[in-house]
């Protein structure tokens, strides 16, 4: 896999109308600078709006990946990106004066040509890859979808459809070399769907630049010629059509492959997950995947990568047993002594839930005067501890984290169940409740020796630092 980050040395530029959309636009790939990412940008919209190609950014999923920022959408990126990603491209800008990307034959060739076309530019820049260092996993019972990350040295992805249709049945594929397999393997694989299904897409709004020259259309029930010529004028389509046989494409349309249908899957999900905004070494193994279930894996994938960002940001040892030590929480927090009522960190979900550890010794100040003789450590700051530890829980990665301080606003249901004496050590449990703009609620409990001594619920301000300079 390659070292450094590289984006294309020139613009280069296609015309076409949309899958989905059915509307003609001019797509136009040009070259950006390091760390940039790929970004979408709309300049047929007053301000050209950008849209970052991440998973946060997602704001539809029906048969394609739509994003969005404010009115700004693309529809159907999965194609572009899965030839940026399959390409190894890392930093680019694609500018868009429609809504949705020309469709060319239905599969990511198109896009791989022109990017060719532009040439590779490598930047000295190191690439940002996300290591999966742990079985990550995805389950949607319902629909039969698994798909799992196992830890390996390198990207790899596997793919297994069944659609429980006898035309087309159970077929899986794999990529194992990004590098020498997917411009021969993988890129020319097109869009499909079955026969039965193209009436209900039309109906529904979509496929309205589909053609039987940008998608393979797979027969799975018998119709006679008069209903299949309805249905092709219904489609604007003015060639003759005609039944190949059961399970085959209209019009005897050649398969590349024998398993296109799941080559073509593993192409959509190499695309959607671009989405996570950063290149892999894991292997991806994916059974019935689809557009909601590679879009919910890859949010699951980008917050891990988000969090180990953030701990990479303040924790710069890595350290057995703690995530952030004390040298990390004096980077993160404005406490200082004898008020840092925290040690260290020892598990961390991003957003979702934090542990902190505190080792009460009898040489903190407090027990001086509380009280002499039965040193019990004060309530009130087994409480701060606590919430101190909850501000590192609204770590969530932004770039003007450090100029943001975390007010407490309320503390409701504290309860005090043991008290807390000098060589205990306190463990300090956060679950986020709710978030909303600045303001968050999490639950609080303290335990000593694997017993409840404290909880609350802790209400939270995001505040600008600036106002209490």
């Amino acid at each position: 896999m390659l070292v450094h980050q590289r984006t294309i040395k020139k613009p280069v530029s296609m015309s076409g109308i949309g899958l989905h959309t059915g509307t003609t636009c001019t797509m136009t790939f040009r070259p950006a600078p390091e760390n940039y990412g790929i970004r979408f940008r709309r300049i047929d919209i007053g301000g050209s709006p950008e849209i970052p190609a991440d998973v946060d950014h997602v704001v539809d999923i029906a048969r394609g990946t739509t994003i969005g920022i404010g009115e700004a959408r693309v529809h159907t990126t999965e194609h572009v990106l899965a030839a940026i990603v399959g390409l190894q491209i890392d930093n680019i800008i694609i500018d868009l004066d429609g809504i949705e990307p020309p469709v060319g034959d239905g599969s990511a060739k198109p896009y791989v040509d022109l990017l060719t076309e532009a040439e590779f530019e490598v930047q000295d820049a190191p690439k940002d890859y996300l290591v999966i260092d742990q079985p990550i996993e995805y389950k949607n019972e319902e629909k039969g979808v698994q798909i799992v990350a196992l830890p390996t040295d390198d990207f790899r992805i596997t793919v297994m459809v069944d659609y429980n249709n006898p035309a087309l049945g159970s077929q899986h594929t794999g990529l194992f070399d990004l590098e020498k397999e997917f411009v021969p393997e993988f890129s020319m694989c097109r869009t499909f769907c079955f026969l039965h299904e193209v009436e209900q897409l039309r109906d529904a709004g979509l496929i309205k630049g589909g053609s039987l020259d940008n998608a393979i259309v797979i027969a799975d029930r018998d119709l006679p010629d008069e209903e299949l010529r309805r249905l092709a004028d219904k489609l604007g389509i003015k060639e003759s059509v005609f039944l190949g046989g059961h399970g085959k494409p209209l019009n005897k349309k050649q398969l590349y492959f024998k398993n296109e249908p799941a080559r073509h899957k593993l192409l959509d999900m190499l695309g959607d997950l671009a989405l996570i905004g950063v290149p892999l070494k894991g292997h991806i193994l994916a059974a019935r995947p689809g557009h909601a279930s590679n879009v919910e894996f890859a949010k699951i994938v980008r917050k891990l990568y988000q969090q180990k960002k953030i701990i990479k940001k303040y924790q710069h040892e890595k350290k057995e047993g703690r995530l952030f030590d004390i040298t990390a929480l004096q980077r993160i927090l404005p406490h200082r002594y004898p008020f840092l009522l925290v040690d260290k960190i020892i598990d961390f979900m991003l957003g979702e839930k934090i542990v902190g550890v505190k080792n009460v010794s009898f040489n903190e100040e407090f027990f001086q005067g509380h009280f002499p003789g039965a040193p019990v450590m004060p309530g009130v700051l087994i409480i701060e501890g606590m919430a101190q530890t909850g501000g590192v829980l609204l770590l969530d990665g932004s770039a003007d984290q450090e100029t943001k301080l975390v007010l407490f606003m309320g503390i409701n249901n504290a309860k005090f169940r043991k008290t807390v004496h000098p060589g205990d050590q306190l463990v300090y449990e956060l679950t986020m409740k709710t978030r909303r703009s600045k303001i968050c609620i999490m639950e609080g409990k303290a335990f000593v020796d694997g017993q409840l001594v404290c909880e609350a619920e802790l209400t939270a301000s995001v505040v600008d630092r600036q106002k209490f300079s």
